[in-house]
């Protein structure tokens, strides 16, 4: 008999990919974790993880067991609150993109709210690696990130397109422009995204067109990014998506890059994709309803 306690140990090496991550969320040692890992497997008969110096992946054994080790967990959970009189409801643990705006997250969520506002949800942010990661691990349910990528290793559901625009403050000269050549950027200060997907095609646009500008910032941060667009910092390039108060949002003659916004759904749970959620069914609303716009207000804007 599987205890309990055994299948918590293995879900927390899976949602943290070492031993000592997986310890520190089970609240117990590593020593502790390792053995009852050992027990596990051979309670199973078979390998489920793969180790390594930096982390630790599942065998093909650890992913088949994966999808079972969640369900059970999951019923567990139901029951404890079914014994305290509590309505047990799904929880949907959503990944999302760093680059993708956030008031479309904040909307949706909002949205899914007012329609159950019992339906519980958990944001697991990162990059499109790492959400990638989350999927095959089954650290979350699906993920809000790129698709159309080429592969066809998740069951994906395109929601959204969009292209990049500049991002610069609406007090700026050209803030009434619609479109805007890179040579006329030729003396602006400028912010980089560093965890911006076309940042080697915006980095080569410019350069192709002599222009190699001062940066000010290098960010990771989208809204820290936004909000010193607008105090006159730099300027940048971001997704049509993004909008903030005091930026304005013209196209660059000639940049053409687009992505697609979707959902990746992890094995153990493709059947959300028919199941009425309350979070998937918010996001698809809002990122098929953005619009796409110009001029002061930008791209993306609604």
């Amino acid at each position: 008999m599987i205890d309990r306690y055994l299948l918590r140990y293995f879900l927390a090496v899976v949602d943290n990919g070492t031993f000592s991550g997986g310890a520190a969320q089970a609240n117990v040692s590593q020593p502790t974790l390792s053995v009852g890992i050992a027990k596990l497997e051979r309670l199973l008969g078979t390998t489920l993880f793969q180790r390594s110096s930096q982390r630790v992946h599942l065998t093909d054994a650890g992913t088949r067991f994966l999808t079972h080790a969640r369900r059970i967990e999951g019923a567990f959970n139901d029951a404890e609150l079914a014994g305290k009189g509590a309505k047990a409801m799904p929880l949907v643990r959503l990944g999302v993109l760093g680059s993708i705006a956030t008031d479309l997250i904040a909307a949706a969520y909002e949205r899914a709210r007012l329609a159950d506002s019992q339906a519980r949800v958990e944001l697991v942010e990162g990059t499109e690696r790492e959400l990638v990661s989350h999927v095959a691990r089954g650290r979350v349910d699906a993920a809000l990130t790129l698709v159309g990528r080429g592969g066809d290793r998740f069951l994906e559901e395109p929601l959204h397109e969009e292209g990049y625009a500049l991002a610069l403050p609406t007090s700026h000269p050209l803030g009434d422009e619609a479109v805007i050549a890179a040579e006329m950027l030729a003396s602006e200060v400028m912010i980089v995204r560093r965890h911006c997907e076309a940042l080697s095609e915006t980095s080569r646009h410019f350069t192709e067109r002599g222009v190699r500008p001062f940066f000010a910032l290098r960010s990771t941060n989208d809204d820290k990014v936004l909000k010193m667009v607008a105090a006159g910092l730099g300027i940048t390039v971001m997704p049509e998506g993004h909008c903030a108060p005091g930026v304005a949002r013209p196209r660059m003659a000639g940049f053409t890059p687009r992505r697609t916004i979707g959902l990746l759904y992890a094995a153990h749970a493709e059947a959300l994709k028919q199941d009425v959620s309350p979070i998937i069914d918010a996001l698809r609303h809002v990122l098929g309803a953005r619009k796409q716009g110009g001029g002061k207000n930008g791209p993306g804007s609604t």
